[in-house]
């Protein structure tokens, strides 16, 4: 059973959904990564070709857990998340169940497309806040308001990241992480100086 389902569409923002789906899976989250191509390649928008763990057409196969988080990396891509029909009324059944919903740089606009923001505090990357219907804009590099968790753009994908795996496997686990790998970085960096 998964915890986290990252939904990649032609031109994703290759940063923020491989930072995510890093971080989690480094945390012992169970995170699926899913492709809205109709096949098992998704390329990015900066031409970095990926293979989805699988199709929207079979993960739709089955509910949802209720505690899963579904994840939207921004870029490009949105364009076609927005398009996504399927996916926008799993989104919103999700949201409506209570469901954990995150999005990243202009991603967040589907959500506020869908309503899901009316009176909730979110971000996203900087000119895409009018897209935002019904938000409060936040000020913070990452937004969490209730079931929904937002975030600016590229620079953020980390910090992004690094909050849903708080929310998904408390702070200690998300400290934890962050500190290896903080740790492995300033070994490199001192062994090379």
């Amino acid at each position: 059973m998964y915890e986290a389902a990252v939904f990649l569409a032609e031109g994703f923002e290759e940063i923020e959904a491989l930072s995510v789906i890093d971080i989690l899976r480094r945390g012992c989250c169970e995170v699926i990564s899913v492709s809205l191509t109709g096949g098992a390649y998704v390329t990015g928008s900066r031409a970095i070709t990926v293979k989805a763990d699988t199709a929207f057409e079979a993960f739709s196969q089955t509910p949802v857990p209720s505690e899963a988080a579904l994840i939207l990396p921004g870029g490009p891509g949105t364009a076609n998340l927005k398009t996504h029909s399927p996916l926008r009324a799993l989104l919103k059944q999700h949201n409506a169940a209570g469901g954990r919903i995150a999005a990243i740089c202009a991603a967040p606009s589907v959500l506020g497309a869908l309503g899901l923001l009316n009176g909730k505090k979110a971000v996203c990357y900087p000119g895409f806040e009018p897209e935002l219907e019904g938000a409060l804009i936040g000020e913070n590099a990452v937004e969490t308001d209730g079931n929904i968790t937002t975030s600016k753009g590229p620079l953020t994908a980390a910090v992004f990241a690094f909050e849903l795996l708080r929310i998904l496997k408390g702070e200690a686990v998300s400290e934890k992480i962050r500190g290896q790998m903080r740790e492995a970085a300033l070994k490199e960096y001192y062994a090379n100086a």
